[in-house]
């Protein structure tokens, strides 16, 4: 991988656990989000991406700093792993998110005090969590592959 690509990686991760942060924020500043199972798994997923990308944050930038390597195919295939299952519970829960904002806000025309503002946030900031995660899922999983091939 080059350097780039590894000074890239952690600002990556970086902004995957700020968008879930701030899909988790928008979602728990609003009272009535816990009566929506929904709602309640976009805090779940959220929360996951989020300590995810930033545990995952934390291992690149101390394999910048003190010039490591975790080039070998279990680390990989566990990043990949972990990558994937993040990435289909924080897309599953803002297409869910997504789903029950439009039925409460255009179908029914009945927003709950008025929080749909706050729902809609969430879920933006959820797809673009999903949107920043889909390039290193996908890298990951190429390099888990290739280190597989290669041992």
């Amino acid at each position: 991988m080059s350097n780039r690509g590894k000074r890239c990686r952690p600002g990556m991760r970086l902004a995957q656990a700020a968008f879930a942060a701030a899909a988790l924020a928008a979602m728990a500043s609003t009272h009535g989000f816990a009566s929506v199972t929904a709602f309640r798994y976009l805090i779940v997923a959220a929360t996951v991406q989020c300590l995810w990308s930033l545990a995952v944050a934390i291992v690149d930038l101390y394999a910048l700093l003190f010039k490591r390597s975790f080039r070998n195919a279990r680390a990989f295939s566990i990043l990949a792993l972990g990558d994937w299952v993040t990435g289909a519970m924080i897309f599953s829960a803002a297409c869910g998110s997504a789903g029950i904002t439009v039925l409460l806000d255009n179908d029914l025309r009945s927003c709950p005090g008025n929080h749909c503002p706050n729902f809609m946030t969430a879920t933006a900031m959820a797809f673009l969590c999903w949107f920043v995660r889909v390039p290193s899922g996908i890298v990951s999983l190429w390099w888990a592959v290739y280190e597989i091939q290669r041992s």
